[in-house]
């Protein structure tokens, strides 16, 4: 009985030695268990705060996308006045907008945006900064830094400063002043109708469009004036239905008005080497290149004539073409924009045919890149009464008529500046080709607008 006591004695003992042990065992597992998930809770909780100061960069450089779309640098700024020129853009759209909590400061090296609120209650924010890239004077790059509480994450991508193709040029005619047709002109595009579509601002006159007799415009037609009257007979067509039809499909009133791309004509005298003299160059079966006629000259070129490279026409001139021209060039007037002229005017009644600069030889240097313009002749009124089989490029003047039997392929848009309506009369047959177009024709002053290049993303280590 005494063994039995003493052996019953000795499993006590070692039954709380080991639940003791085990006791040790467990307390320290959840003394470790309570550690790592501790340990868990904080790193989720930083994660968590990258996450979410991730998410303000984003937000942040999706705001600055935003806003830099709008951007337009006027294509006469320097470079180095670009920085500045774009944090007035940007600090002007966000006036306009009623926005005061982003501000847009420049100290002409960089741009910065300081810290935006996103979420003031989780000390949410992003800041912004733009500044030229190293390598390359139009590219920027913008870094975009995002916060969260004290953590940051930084998103940089660049932007490319390139020239913007001007919506004018995605019509066929644009004309500041109405459109009248009479007799049986044929507007048409050469791939598919869009390319003789019309623009018509028409400000000051009701009667922006009159088509009369068999007049027929394939594409459709867009008229800024809100109080414009279209006139079209039951015999002429647009888009190709007839009268009242015609109108009301396809006839557009008080479309937003589009501002008309700025000629340079100055852009081209640096390529004239050579001045046209009435007293010893002929006017007949000539070549001619690189040519100024001085003012008050008004030469009338007839028989076989050949002009390349620049036709650089002074300010007051009647220049006529009366034979058969060949042009592998760009007829360049002076005029006055704003004050065009009586004594200005370019009359094409032979047959005219033009090639494009890029066509000409090497030692035409640098002029072969001035591609997508025929003529460029602010302040002179251009009359066309012959016909032609290619006219390679752009025809823009502040007075424009076609008559008689003028016709061809036109490479590109006819835009007339003035004010008093331009005209199709006669047998005209226009059919337009912008299927392959320069993206900004030479001889007109571009807008410059920031391209983003999604290829530059990357989040920055810190």
């Amino acid at each position: 009985m005494k063994l039995l006591t003493i052996v019953y004695m000795k499993c006590r003992g070692a039954a709380l030695i080991l639940t003791m042990i085990f006791i040790l065992i467990f307390s320290a597992l959840a003394v470790s268990m309570a550690t790592v998930s501790g340990t868990n809770v904080q790193l989720a909780s930083n994660q968590h705060k990258v996450g979410c100061a991730l998410a303000s960069a984003e937000s942040g450089l999706e705001v600055m996308r935003y806003w830099l779309s709008s951007v337009e640098i006027p294509g006469s700024t320097l470079p180095s006045n670009y920085l500045s020129a774009i944090a007035d853009n940007l600090q002007n759209d966000l006036t306009a907008y009623g926005i005061s909590n982003v501000t847009v400061n420049c100290d002409g090296s960089s741009i910065t945006i300081p810290s935006v609120t996103l979420n003031l209650a989780k000390k949410q924010s992003f800041y912004a900064a733009i500044a030229p890239t190293p390598l390359d004077p139009n590219a920027l790059q913008i870094n975009v830094t995002g916060r969260y509480d004290q953590i940051t994450r930084t998103i940089r991508v660049n932007y490319n400063l390139e020239p913007d193709r001007h919506p004018i040029f995605d019509y066929g005619i644009a004309t500041k002043g109405p459109l009248n047709t009479q007799g049986s002109p044929n507007v048409d595009g050469l791939n598919q109708s869009i390319e003789a579509d019309v623009y018509i601002e028409s400000e000051n006159n009701n009667d922006a469009l009159s088509m009369q007799g068999n007049s027929s415009i394939a594409g459709d037609i867009s008229i800024a004036n809100p109080d414009a009257i279209p006139s079209v007979s039951n015999s002429s067509s647009i888009g190709g239905e007839t009268g009242q039809d015609a109108i009301d499909n396809h006839v557009d009133i008080g479309v937003p008005s589009i501002d008309f791309p700025v000629p340079n004509p100055a852009a081209f005298e640096n390529y004239v080497k050579n001045i046209f003299d009435p007293d010893t160059d002929t006017t007949t079966d000539m070549t001619l290149e690189n040519i100024r006629i001085p003012a008050g000259i008004n030469p009338h070129f007839s028989g076989n004539v050949i002009l390349k490279g620049i036709i650089f026409i002074e300010s007051p001139n009647i220049v006529k073409f009366t034979g058969n021209t060949d042009i592998i060039g760009i007829i360049i007037g002076n005029g006055d924009l704003d004050l065009p002229s009586e004594e200005n005017q370019l009359i094409f009644l032979g047959n005219v045919d033009s090639r494009s600069v890029s066509e000409l030889g090497g030692e035409f240097g640098d002029l072969r890149q001035e591609t997508g313009t025929f003529l460029l002749a602010p302040g002179f009124n251009a009359s066309f009464g012959g016909s032609f089989e290619t006219i390679n490029g752009v025809i823009a003047a502040s007075g424009i008529e076609f008559f008689g039997n003028a016709g061809g392929t036109v490479n590109g848009s006819v835009i007339n500046y003035g004010e008093n309506p331009m005209s199709l009369v006669g047998s005209v047959d226009l059919v337009f080709n912008r299927y392959d177009l320069t993206k900004v024709p030479a001889g007109f002053v571009p807008e410059i607008v920031l391209q983003y290049d999604p290829s530059s993303y990357s989040e920055i280590m810190q």
